[in-house]
């Protein structure tokens, strides 16, 4: 009786395990496990309602209107099989402020990694009139505060469209590429700075503050493009590495009726950046961000909308760097909320209009990560923050007073929220390492759950075939005493006797995480499948990386990649002493500030390290940016060992492990110079190393099979490597 239950058991066994499906990398980058979502996702402001873009039965796109209190859709606004006239996918939507009106993009041409022209389209919510409005494409039109006019920038120029007599007005002439821009950032400011429309509206409709990026002097940079026929094409643009010269930028106010520009003086600065710039509540005060070339003193300007005369009224100082904040936000009367790290960690902060500090309205040793708006009525802030771990997200609401504070989401992972425009519900997107992101309706006032919206348990079902491995976070202490959040993903059947080897996946870049605690991403899916082949795959966040003060994230001032590459060889070192852990057979992988780590990591730890993958990575901080690589590193001829000391390409003879490389010709962010000087250094050294060039491909290499091909790879190097 015994011998035949366990021959039941043992067949038993054996069918389960044949039962179990595997992750394939075609599975991974096809979409199969991609989560349902909320596309561009927007709440009203005149009504107490929100609108989603989603996919119709007939393949094409609806604007679709819900109603927060109910979660009923109460309208489609929109639906492209009612207009042939559309051509191409519709990627963005906007409404002018009395929500009757609204501007569709469509048929995106991207530039850089946020900038697009597209072609625009004026539709009218009431007559369900749609029109387009030029016979060529634009970038960023945005209405006029009436929402009688429209701005927006075609070939470096800006204009103004009037609505009522289809008239346009050209505020600037002298665009010209490569040379001048109006309104538009330049690559660096788009890249580093993240934005891209470098124009306002007053909140009169008389005025339209702008930044001019003189760019003559900045150097070339030329990639040759190779899909392009017989002959390859050659791309050329500005860009300023490290150290070199910087486009002159300027500030300009343009009064529409007069059709007169008025330039702001800003002769009191040298060598600077117009990081921000939106016009205040008040009609004649525009604000300004700006920061010195080292980004380690930012002065708020206010400036007078007619004589263009700017005062300082608020400075801050940082012995390392000063993070630009995207959570101004001006009250009624002018006074104005900020965050700040100027106490340690990143927190709100209350100003009256002439600058002064009211109170800080948030304190404590975590971060607020999102300033989510003020609720005049009920004088609360909303915010999201790291109060119950670095590695989490949650929601919570504050009197301005810094009193009342309340936790409005109570499940512990990565919590964000969409909040109606009366500050009475709000959609709570949450994910953890276990959960799908879901989608909640909850109340402002309590936190409380009204309803679901979405909660992906189709896809949660479809995955329990899998039975996939978990992340288990911890926190890793190294010889040296440093704590460091990390996770790590065992196989399934993971049996503590066994020797395994480890794949170590890091970023480090400042400021970033990878250890947090939300649901999967790509990446992670491909982990897992690494783990059902027998892998271990660990992630830690070292120093450098974010969410834990000021002093944890900055530390790695001028010497970017030291502490960094110490922290990962430290780590790994750790895991190589665990049990279950076989030490000769240690890896890392890295992409873009993660390529740069991963090769610093085996040439250095050229004893911890058995092989190493990095793609897009720098090789030396001269070949990058001005704007990012001088926040942290100042110039190259102010901090030569600095760059020097910390550059994987002058480590290559340090090489002993199983090496590749790997970059899209196309990469118009870190370019495929870092890589091909890399090579020859590699080659010089005498050492052996495995490449692979995308032709065309940028930063992100995607593009057809390009994703699926590129994870074969990499997961074909592992396997014969480690």
């Amino acid at each position: 009786m015994k011998s035949q239950y366990f021959s039941v058991l043992f067949l038993f066994l054996c069918l389960s395990a044949l039962g179990q499906e595997k992750i394939t990398v075609e599975k991974i980058y096809s979409g199969s496990f991609r989560t349902q979502g909320m596309d561009e996702l927007q709440s009203l402001q005149n009504t107490n309602q929100y609108t989603v873009l989603n996919q119709n039965r007939d393949g094409g796109q609806q604007i679709d209107l819900f109603d927060f209190a109910t979660l009923k859709k109460t309208n489609t606004l929109f639906n492209t099989k009612d207009f042939e006239a559309i051509s191409g996918t519709v990627s963005s939507y906007t409404f002018d402020s009395t929500e009757k009106m609204m501007l569709i993009a469509a048929n995106a041409n991207q530039i850089f990694r946020h900038s697009f022209t597209a072609d625009y389209y004026l539709y009218n919510t009431n007559n369900k009139q749609l029109t387009k409005l030029f016979d060529f494409q634009v970038q960023e039109p945005t209405f006029s505060p009436d929402g009688k006019m429209i701005a927006y920038a075609k070939d470096n120029n800006l204009f103004i469209y009037t609505i009522a007599t289809k008239t346009i007005q050209q505020i600037t002439t002298d665009g010209k590429k490569n040379a001048i821009i109006n309104g538009i950032t330049d690559w660096v400011y788009e890249e580093e700075f993240a934005f891209v429309k470098a124009f306002d509206w007053s909140a009169d409709s008389k005025k339209v503050a702008y930044i001019r990026f003189d760019e003559s002097e900045v150097p070339e940079f030329s990639m040759s493009m190779f899909n392009t026929g017989l002959y390859p094409t050659i791309e050329t643009f500005k860009y300023p590495k490290a150290g070199e010269k910087n486009a002159i930028t300027s500030l300009h106010i343009y009064d529409i009726a007069a059709s007169v520009t008025k330039k702001v003086n800003l002769d009191k600065y040298n060598d600077f950046y117009i990081a921000r710039m939106q016009w205040t509540n008040d009609a004649n005060v525009l604000s300004a961000q700006v920061l010195n070339r080292h980004q380690d003193n930012l002065d708020l300007l206010f400036i007078d909308g007619n004589t263009a005369a700017a005062k300082v009224v608020l400075n801050e100082k940082d012995k390392a760097y000063v993070d630009v904040t995207d959570n101004l936000t001006f009250l009624k009367d002018n006074s104005f909320i900020w965050t700040s790290e100027k106490d340690g960690f990143n927190h709100i902060y209350l100003y009256d209009k002439n600058g002064k500090l009211r109170n800080q309205v948030t304190s404590g040793n975590w971060e607020v990560t999102s300033y989510y708006g003020f609720d005049e009525k009920s004088n609360t802030v909303f915010y999201q923050s790291t109060e119950n771990g670095s590695i989490n997200r949650a929601v919570y609401s504050i009197a301005l007073s810094g009193k009342n504070k309340k936790a409005l989401s109570n499940e512990v992972g990565t919590n964000a929220a969409t909040f109606s425009p009366n500050f009475q519900y709000y959609i709570n997107t949450f994910s953890s390492t276990t959960q799908a992101t879901r989608y909640t309706l909850n109340e402002a006032k309590s936190g409380k759950q009204l309803q679901v919206i979405e909660d992906n348990k189709a896809l949660a079902s479809s995955l329990e075939s899998y039975n996939l491995p978990t992340k288990e976070f911890f926190v890793l202490k190294t010889e040296k005493g440093n704590e460091l959040n990390a996770w790590m993903i065992k196989p399934k059947d993971f049996d503590p006797n066994k020797k395994y080897p480890v794949f170590m996946y890091q970023y480090s870049g400042p400021g970033s995480q990878q250890v947090a605690n939300q649901w999967n991403s790509s990446n992670d899916y491909w982990f897992m499948m690494l783990a059902q082949q027998g892998y271990i795959v660990a992630c830690v966040d070292g120093r450098g990386t974010g969410f834990k003060g000021a002093d944890f994230k900055k530390i790695t001032q001028l010497q970017l990649g030291k502490y960094e590459v110490e922290d990962q060889i430290d780590a790994a070192k750790v895991i190589g002493d665990y049990p279950y852990v076989d030490k000769a057979r240690i890896g890392i992988f890295g992409w873009s500030f993660g390529g740069f780590m991963a090769s610093n990591c085996l040439f250095k730890g050229n004893d911890t390290f058995k092989m190493a993958i990095a793609v897009a990575p720098v090789t030396n901080w001269r070949f990058y940016d001005s704007v990012y690589t001088e926040r942290y590193m100042h110039t190259p001829q102010e901090n030569k060992s600095g760059y020097d000391d910390n550059s994987p390409i002058n480590y290559v003879k340090g090489l002993k492990g199983k090496f590749l490389l790997i970059h899209g010709s196309g990469d118009d962010n870190v370019h495929v110079q870092n890589s091909m000087e890399m090579m020859e250094a590699l080659i010089q050294a005498n050492k052996q190393f495995d490449s692979q060039i995308y032709p065309d491909k940028n930063h992100g290499i995607y593009g057809g099979m390009t994703r699926i091909q590129l994870y074969n790879k990499m997961t074909n190097f592992i396997t014969s490597n480690l």
